[in-house]
């Protein structure tokens, strides 16, 4: 086979660079640097031609991309042309080329950008081709592929090398294709209505509009700091104030909090206001629009989410009328509780404590009403469903609603069990706006780092008048994950934000030294186990027979999440080895992030009996080492990770 060297082995993959940089050094001194080309015409993309054959058949086209198959056989070959589109064959003779340019081609690598010129033809096979009669090296790929019929597999090189994911996946390079299709065709749409487009400050003095924390930097010409915008609501409204009736900006926000499969602490968010409506009008501009993207980007208002042909996922139809449910009527269909009928924070908390629903001292009615609907409702809403009017206690930028001032005329859309958007008849009155940024700067000074805090600039021009305005704020990422299908966040973020490395420029195969360092193997720190402390539970002799019942197995982390209202607890799904995934809740958020968990091998004891935590059944317990640190009262926990070729549910003995 080409490419194998005399012991018949595949040269590994320095060897392989090395191979690649003398062919280029060799076309160099021949003059025919392919990095001196500054252009090449381009007639048509691959789809143009696969899409259209009757109309292209037997004309001259030239495309440009880049070659990942290529099978010499004597005189004549075949290769495949991969462009932002498709992919086509090639068909590459030397009787067409001539024989330099023939050998020419021969030399080239998987992953070379060509440009090629010819015919347009099908083969004896049906196969729509190029009959080439020129082919030009355009840039040579020095780097090696994934190896073809395994690709790139590896999450976080995927992440980390995007590039290399858009190269080899053509899945990838469709779903941000469709990314950029639904930012296009949202602005075609509140353009329609006589929205305005505009762009507001990202460095603020006062980081308001959502319940976040911030991130926080330094302008050196001022010598002040400044936070990262969390929201872009305020200096939206300003302009409603000043008389621009309906506005718009889509831009990067920024929330210093964990990273999930719906979380990033950069993501894209569409904040909208409408003056002269209030959350009406926008629930029938929100119906319109989902059911207008669904249909210009998938092709239709009803689409699947999941896997299709295992029948793992659900339709979701956003053509018809989206319910329309209080909060206080979802938690009374689910749970069973009438929140309406309890009167004080006090019956409210012990309400709570009958459900197992943690909360906070600080916490009211209104507070503990949105526990009720975190926990046990919101992942149910699967069809799109408007929750409405809810608790004023969350809601400090809204009107409240005129029959029950305990309330507030406020949505949020969910599909799919997540939150979509969230709208609001904004609040006018600055005197009561006054009122609840000073709630929220209470509730700053009783520990919660995600409150809001008085803006006095943004509560001087609402003194000035703003007119009856309808607001909401979409997330453009979790949209872009129901329209395009994908299962993460990360899947629909060009760059998605991951802990650092020292290096993280690696070829494309990993050399088994650099294979090893996912588990087991990677170079931690010296950890000191001299104080290593027994748990109670433990320290008493254990008998073998005891011991031996105790399940132990190799488990592989496919997620990690944050479990939503909860400081400590992370919740793994666990590949086990039985087909069917395990779920296991650990506190140790305070020493991992969930990212940096996936895809490790870890110890689980797998036959402990079920155990409800935050309403959510964990089966399991994964093992950890805990040590004092010296001279501390403070610990230590370390994941007890192993190599990663280890299988699912391997046994420990």
């Amino acid at each position: 086979m080409a490419g194998q060297n005399k012991g018949g082995q595949m040269p590994d993959v320095n060897e392989q660079i090395q191979n690649r940089i003398n062919k280029l050094k060799e076309l160099q001194a021949a003059g025919q640097d392919p990095f001196q080309i500054t252009k090449y015409e381009v007639s048509n993309h691959t789809t143009d031609i696969t899409e259209n054959f009757e109309e292209f058949e037997g004309k001259t086209v030239s495309l440009a991309g880049r070659m990942l198959q290529k099978r010499v056989m004597g005189k004549a070959s075949f290769g495949n042309l991969n462009d932002l589109k498709g992919t086509i064959q090639l068909y590459i003779s030397r009787d067409n080329l001539g024989e330099d340019e023939y050998k020419a081609f021969k030399k080239l690598d998987l992953g070379d950008v060509i440009g090629v010129y010819g015919e347009v033809f099908r083969t004896q096979k049906g196969e729509i081709s190029i009959r080439c009669e020129k082919v030009t090296l355009l840039s040579k790929s020095l780097n090696v592929l994934p190896e073809k019929y395994h690709g790139l597999t590896n999450t976080d090189q995927r992440y980390r090398q995007r590039y290399l994911d858009l190269i080899v996946n053509q899945d990838v390079r469709k779903t941000f294709v469709q990314r950029s299709q639904i930012l296009r065709e949202i602005r075609n749409f509140l353009a329609d209505r006589d929205f305005m487009e505009v762009e507001t400050p990202m460095l603020v003095e006062n980081a308001g509009g959502a319940a976040a924390r911030p991130f926080i930097t330094h302008y050196n010409a001022l010598n002040e700091d400044r936070k990262l915008r969390i929201s872009l609501e305020l200096y939206l409204k300003r302009l409603i104030v000043g008389g621009m009736e309906r506005v718009f900006e889509i831009g990067r926000v920024f929330r210093n909090e964990g990273v999930d499969t719906k979380h990033n602490p950069e993501f894209t968010l569409m904040e909208l206001y409408q003056a002269y409506t209030d959350y009406n009008g926008m629930m029938e501009l929100t119906e319109s629009m989902f059911k207008y993207l669904a249909e210009k980007v998938v092709g239709t208002s009803k689409i699947y989410y999941g896997n299709q042909e295992e029948g793992t996922g659900v339709e979701i139809d956003l053509g018809k009328p989206f319910r329309r449910l209080t909060m206080t009527d979802a938690v009374k269909e689910y749970v069973g509780v009438d929140f309406d009928a309890i009167k004080t924070d006090d019956e409210a908390k012990a309400i709570a404590k009958e459900h197992h629903v943690e909360f906070e001292d600080r916490h009211k009615k209104g507070d503990i009403l949105n526990l009720f609907f975190d926990e046990f409702c919101e992942d149910k809403m699967i069809q799109p469903t408007f929750i409405m009017d809810h608790p004023i206690e969350i809601s400090p930028l809204t009107k409240k609603k005129p029959e029950d001032p305990s309330k507030v005329e406020r949505f949020e859309l969910y599909i799919n069990g997540w939150e979509m958007c969230n709208a609001y008849s904004e609040l006018n009155d600055p005197i009561d706006q006054r009122e609840r940024f000073a709630q929220q700067d209470a509730n700053a000074e009783a520990g919660d780092e995600e409150a809001d805090h008085t803006d006095e600039d943004f509560l001087n021009a609402l003194s000035y008048g703003m007119p009856p305005t309808g607001g909401i704020g979409y997330g453009i990422d979790r949209l872009c994950m129901l329209l395009t299908n994908s299962e993460s966040i990360r899947d629909v973020l060009l760059f998605p934000t991951l802990k650092g490395k020292s290096n993280t420029t690696g070829h494309a195969e990993e050399s088994p030294a650099e294979e090893a360092k996912t588990g087991f193997f990677t170079p931690n720190e010296k950890i000191d186990f001299s104080n290593v402390k027994i748990e109670e539970y433990f320290e008493d002799q254990v008998d073998f027979d005891t011991f031996s019942k105790s399940d132990f197995r190799a488990v592989k982390v496919k997620d990690c999440v944050a479990v939503p209202k909860s400081k400590k607890l992370l919740q793994f799904t666990l590949d086990d080895g039985t087909g069917k995934d395990r779920t296991i809740l650990s506190g140790i958020h305070a020493y991992y992030e969930p990212e940096d968990l996936i895809g490790k091998t870890l110890i689980a004891i797998t036959n402990l009996p079920p155990k409800s935590m935050m309403g959510i059944e964990s089966c399991g317990m994964l093992l950890s080492a805990v040590n004092n640190l010296k001279d501390s009262e403070d610990e230590e926990l370390h994941l007890l990770m192993v190599d990663n070729h280890i299988p699912a549910g391997a046994k420990l003995y």
